[in-house]
């Protein structure tokens, strides 16, 4: 497996951005055991609170850059159809 992956962003479609394959993936994993397929979602804050018990230490001792990592995914899964926002304040996200 690569060291690094593509990712999209919702908000700049067609552009990429390279990142940690293994952070993406153990955030990605941790966000889907945890995000609900029911409208309207859990905020942002709710999700990567609620990953932080799903993600390996040795990638992310205490939590550290969780917050970064989920907006990432949370971007990328939104792009690919995996997720969808509710346009609520504040936002909220459900599986697809």
């Amino acid at each position: 497996m690569s060291d690094t992956l593509d990712v999209e962003n919702i908000n700049t479609p067609g552009r990429t951005s390279r990142v940690n394959a293994a952070k993406y993936h153990a955030m990605k994993a941790a966000m889907l055991k945890v995000m609900t397929h029911d409208a309207p979602g859990d905020t942002a804050e709710d999700i990567k609170e609620a990953a932080k018990a799903h993600l390996p230490d040795h990638l992310f001792p205490g939590g550290a850059t969780s917050g970064w990592w989920q907006k990432t995914v949370q971007l990328d899964l939104e792009a690919k159809g995996v997720i969808r926002r509710s346009h609520t304040k504040p936002l909220r996200f459900f599986l697809t």
